[in-house]
């Protein structure tokens, strides 16, 4: 490792945490991380993750310092990246995009079709003004490029406040770390507390929530329709009520081709909106083979959760989504929407009026909370979280 690697290193981490005789410690911490990454002393990953975590710098932290090579822990193993790059170049298998202004009918049928083949579509004329999409992007980035200290105050692994800023909810128990940071934000259906909020992003997150809702009521009731469903009928089992927003930065990476910005994975709740800035790096599974998700001016991204799927009898289907390592100097921003029930407690699965003796119940009813407990207590691994709760046939 280069001397001005290391003291670029050195300054970064000296500067953050100051408060306590632990805190000073905190140069080595980082760099000990870099000094693994070049191979230069022995690897525990175990030690290097817990003090990468312990150091509450964050991914921007490392961009920051001005590394060129990714820590250790960060670099993914050659299966989960010998295929990063899309099967559609060219945008020959396009992820639908669906204007929500035409004739109702049609637009049922458009999403319905989309949520049964990709599991993923993007909307536009959606009624939210490009003011306000600006704004929140905006909020979101100015939150993650505050100086560290001041970031720090909010790096928590649990958001039992409201609200937690870290780097990968499953850091300790993936294979491999990924490069982005997140702020985490509980809108529902016990709000966060104002205040609670970091003050540079608490008016757009609580303008966007309103937002949310009411789209999220009008997605909902366009995909019980595509089902033969009454158009309130998710509304009514409370999905509507339990929202969590996961802003993800992903900065720079020196080395995109060692690692991800996000695993493979399906979402685990009902319905998932997107807002995504004009850097790409969204990439869908589809027969197959990995889609570009381009984004589109003014378009939000929408798919579809493992709740989902399970209580639309597998008519609709959550697919495996995932984010490539950032090559570009302009950070990727996304501010990811999750709809889930507010009912942690009655029994969930698929909809009584969806099965019948030609399509038997495919999944086995469970509660939320016991399906976000198994989430939370594994790395994000494609489809194993629903593939748990299916019924051998």
């Amino acid at each position: 490792m280069s001397i001005s690697l290391a003291s670029n290193f050195f300054t970064l981490s000296s500067h953050i945490r100051t408060r306590s005789k632990k805190e000073k410690a905190q140069p080595t911490t980082a760099v000990t991380l870099m000094m693994a990454a070049n191979g230069d002393i022995h690897y525990d990953r175990a030690k290097e993750v817990k003090q990468f975590d312990e150091s509450k710098i964050g991914v921007k932290g490392l961009v920051d310092s001005g590394i060129t090579t990714i820590p250790r822990i960060f670099i993914h193993p050659t299966e989960t990246i010998s295929d990063l790059k899309s099967s559609n170049p060219s945008g020959s298998h396009s992820i639908p995009v669906i204007s929500l202004s035409g004739d109702r009918s049609s637009v049922v049928d458009q999403i319905r079709r989309a949520s049964a083949e990709f599991g993923f579509f993007q909307i536009i004329n959606h009624g939210i003004s490009t003011d306000v999409l600006d704004r929140t992007v905006a909020a979101i980035r100015a939150f993650n490029e505050q100086p560290t200290e001041v970031k720090a105050q909010y790096y928590r692994r649990d958001i039992g406040t409201g609200v937690a800023f870290s780097t990968n909810f499953d850091l300790y128990h993936s294979k491999a770390a990924s490069w982005r940071d997140t702020l985490q934000v509980r809108l529902g259906p016990t709000p966060t507390e104002f205040d609670k909020m970091p003050e540079v992003c608490r008016r757009e997150v609580m303008e966007w929530d309103r937002e949310m809702v009411r789209l999220g009521e009008a997605l909902m009731g366009l995909m019980c329709e595509g089902l033969g469903l009454d158009a309130g009928r998710l509304k009514e089992l409370t999905c509507l009520e339990g929202r969590i927003m996961a802003s993800h930065y992903y900065p720079y990476c020196p080395q995109p081709e060692l690692t991800m910005g996000l695993t493979p994975h399906t979402d685990p709740g009902v319905l998932t909106v997107v807002l995504q800035n004009q850097v790409g790096g969204l990439q869908v599974k589809h027969d197959g083979a990995w889609l570009d998700l381009n984004p589109v001016p003014g378009a939000l991204v929408i798919n579809v959760g493992d709740m989902l799927q399970v209580m639309s009898n597998d008519e609709y289907k959550s697919v495996e989504h995932r984010v490539a390592g950032n090559p570009c100097r302009e950070a990727r921003v996304s501010i990811a929407v999750f709809f889930n029930p507010g009912d942690r407690h009655s029994l969930f699965g698929p909809l009584p009026e969806l099965i019948s003796a030609e399509k038997p119940a495919v999944y086995k009813s469970f509660t939320f909370d016991e399906f976000m407990t198994r989430f939370f207590t594994k790395e994000l691994d494609g489809k194993s979280l629903i593939n748990f709760f299916k019924l051998s046939q």
